[in-house]
């Protein structure tokens, strides 16, 4: 599989979020990853070179990160 094809992480969601971004970044160095925090106002735009990591309280992964 290149990384190239991966679109989604949902093998990290529960997980430190720092934790999830380095591996999302292991899986697809040509994307930006960006740590938010739950309940955060995003732009609604699709970005094929970003993946939003949202992060509980915790500071764990809250839902499946993915491109976009």
């Amino acid at each position: 599989m290149s990384h190239h094809s991966k679109t989604s992480w949902p093998e990290v969601e529960g997980l430190p979020a720092e934790v999830a971004k380095h591996k999302i970044q292991d899986d697809r160095p040509d994307v930006e990853v960006i740590l938010v925090p739950v309940g955060s106002a995003v732009t609604d735009d699709f970005n094929t070179n970003r993946v939003r990591v949202f992060f509980n309280k915790a500071g764990n992964v809250a839902e499946v990160p993915k491109i976009g």
